[in-house]
């Protein structure tokens, strides 16, 4: 399938994606799907009422998969001239719009993941979710822009992700965590994994859609282990730490369930 990939849905740009970047696509795909139907499982598994934190992990990696069999198939790029390899006229880019609405959907479902862990008002969380999708908006449109006005985004996307390293290793560390703060120790621990991992989005995307230093090949293989260490794996890892914390310590419940009592606090208002 994926070694057919490219004749069924043939690349419209110069530079493109050869047969070797789609099967790491189809692998990384397969890594997803896997990693979903466990958290389904797992999810399961659960008491209804605190299955709150694997709803939204499910929701991440069912994004996570779908983006990545667009693109394993070819599909959701369009072709953008670039620059620094063109002679006389500059060349097409394949850029994956396709991965930007993923991004969209799964960046501020990770923090929000991580920062409901953590007494941060509700205001708090909200403006660092909106930085996030800042983030991303300003990268997609930095990479359809042609001209160096493209690195104006860059810039503005640099700064709206400060703000989500501030509330992630500051803020946040520096609130009264739930159930006596025995959190604390794995969000410390979650949420520098998370932060490190975003320091190499911008590094990847100067390489790639900015500066067209790497092939499209390398792009993808470089932005799918990120995005399999900072779905899949900081997800099964964050939630290996919340399952030795009480869900009712929280202050907020996922759901109600007839028979089942989960907590005797009223859900959090918003």
């Amino acid at each position: 399938m994926a070694n057919h990939a490219l004749n069924l849905n043939p690349p419209d740009a110069t530079l493109h994606i050869s047969t070797h970047g789609s099967d790491w696509l189809w692998a990384a795909f397969s890594i997803f799907t896997f990693s979903l139907l466990v958290m389904i499982v797992l999810d399961l598994m659960r008491p209804r009422g605190t299955r709150l934190f694997h709803q939204i992990a499910i929701v991440i990696l069912a994004t996570f998969t779908l983006g990545y069999f667009s693109m394993a198939s070819d599909l959701g790029a369009t072709p953008i001239p670039v620059e620094f390899r063109g002679h006389g006229s500059d060349p097409t880019r394949q850029i994956w719009y396709v991965r930007y609405i993923q991004w969209f959907i799964t960046f501020p479902l990770l923090l929000l993941e991580v920062l409901l862990a953590t007494g941060l008002p509700l205001s708090d969380i909200l403006t660092t979710l909106f930085m996030s999708i800042v983030v991303v908006i300003c990268g997609l449109v930095g990479a359809l822009v042609h001209s160096t006005y493209k690195w104006g985004y860059f810039v503005f996307g640099v700064f709206a992700l400060f703000y989500v390293w501030y509330v992630l290793l500051w803020h946040g560390s520096n609130t009264a965590f739930p159930g006596s703060g025995a959190l604390r120790p794995g969000y410390l621990q979650s949420a520098g994994f998370l932060a490190f991992m975003l320091i190499t989005y911008p590094i990847c995307w100067a390489c790639s859609e900015g500066g067209n230093v790497i092939s499209p090949t390398s792009e993808m293989i470089w932005y799918g282990i990120l995005d399999v260490l900072a779905g899949p794996v900081f997800l099964f890892f964050f939630l290996w730490h919340l399952s030795g914390v009480d869900y009712a310590s929280f202050g907020f419940t996922s759901g109600r369930s007839t028979g089942t009592a989960v907590s005797e606090k009223p859900p959090v208002a918003a």
